[in-house]
């Protein structure tokens, strides 16, 4: 639960990075956003590395399970920026991409011995 809170928290700070200044600092010239964001991103790191190693080393997950985890979690955060904070509208064909994410987590964990 650990790996998945930080994992969470990582990706808010990460889509903020990323997506924000689609809606904030417009005004602000391209080399300072960039600047911006790379401080936003920097408190990401700072979260994305301690939920890997606590996922890899104390909860067992395996390096690629880690990966499927965090896209499914990035995906999740950023469907919910794209509507509340981007004003974008959630098509079917999105709707169909996310649920084919979620079927790759399902497979992913899947581990039958």
């Amino acid at each position: 639960m650990k790996t998945t809170g930080l994992l969470f928290l990582s990706n808010l700070f990460m889509t903020f990075a990323w997506y924000g200044h689609l809606r904030f600092f417009q005004e602000l010239p391209l080399w300072k956003t960039v600047i911006l964001a790379w401080g936003i991103a920097f408190f990401e790191y700072c979260l994305m590395v301690p939920a890997n190693r606590i996922g890899y080393t104390e909860d067992g997950f395996s390096g690629f399970q880690l990966k499927i985890l965090q896209e499914v979690i990035t995906i999740t955060i950023f469907i919910g920026f794209a509507i509340l904070v981007l004003r974008e509208k959630l098509k079917w064909n999105h709707a169909v991409s996310f649920i084919l994410i979620l079927l790759a987590v399902v497979f992913a964990f899947y581990d039958k011995k």
